[in-house]
């Protein structure tokens, strides 16, 4: 059957525009995929600190300075940088129990104190000495003999607790932390701080992260307020539950 030369130039027609939207939908998928993988990838790189860092994740405690608690996340960043951060050993290594700090004394393999061995333990590297002491003080479980500190439980929540507590006590930095910090003093913060966590540099260490701290405590803090204020409505609401019952 033969069709009119009309017909056949409209068919055609019809033909060449259905395959032009086909190419124009085409593209605009295209457009929008590489379009939504630059979003994917600029979201990645403005909050490559919360996504990339292991050592940047949650504290366990609830509550608290959001401050202080945005601090505690930077020093795990450059201290404790791996996936489980409360089970971590200088070295690398990990406990599977948290029943009591581990008290093992790994060796250094670099730095001003290679060849010695460390005990530094947890998400804060606490050497076994210090968590005595601290947990003597600040342990929620903690007695007025001193000496029971030594069975004291190194759980990840207390680990939270015990540096919380510990960072929010002027006394042994002789200076209120959590006021500099509200004022903006990241740096004169971290390099008080490197006498104990020699990992934050100003002192006789660094590592590849010391550089990047004051920019990413300032990411970790808007986290942190973040939290506190959709936090502060949770409270409220459990508050008005609990009083119902």
């Amino acid at each position: 059957m033969h069709l009119p030369d009309a017909e056949t130039s409209a068919f055609d027609s019809s033909a060449t525009q259905a395959r032009r939207w086909g190419r124009r939908l085409l593209h605009s998928r295209w457009a929008l995929m590489a379009l939504a993988v630059a979003l994917m990838l600029l979201l990645l790189w403005v909050w490559r600190p919360l996504m990339l860092i292991p050592g940047t994740q949650q504290l366990v405690m609830p509550g608290g300075d959001p401050h202080l608690r945005a601090l505690m996340r930077t020093i795990s960043a450059a201290e404790s940088n791996v996936m489980r951060p409360y089970h971590v050993l200088h070295g690398g290594g990990a406990v599977g129990t948290l029943e009591r700090h581990p008290n093992r004394c790994e060796a250094i393999g670099q730095g001003p104190n290679r060849g010695n061995c460390s005990t530094a333990a947890g998400r804060y590297q606490l050497l076994y000495r210090t968590w005595l002491e601290l947990a003597a003080r600040y342990h929620p479980d903690r007695t007025d003999d001193a000496l029971d500190a030594v069975s004291l439980s190194f759980s990840a929540l207390n680990q939270d607790v015990v540096v919380h507590a510990w960072l929010a006590d002027p006394r042994p930095w002789r200076t209120d932390l959590s006021a500099q910090l509200r004022q903006g003093r990241v740096v004169p913060v971290l390099r008080r701080l490197s006498g104990t966590w020699t990992s934050l540099g100003y002192g006789i260490e660094t590592n590849s992260m010391s550089r990047e701290l004051p920019g990413l405590y300032r990411r970790l803090l808007s986290d942190e307020l973040d939290r506190a204020e959709r936090g502060e409505a949770a409270g409220d609401g459990g508050k008005k539950k609990a009083a119902q019952r």
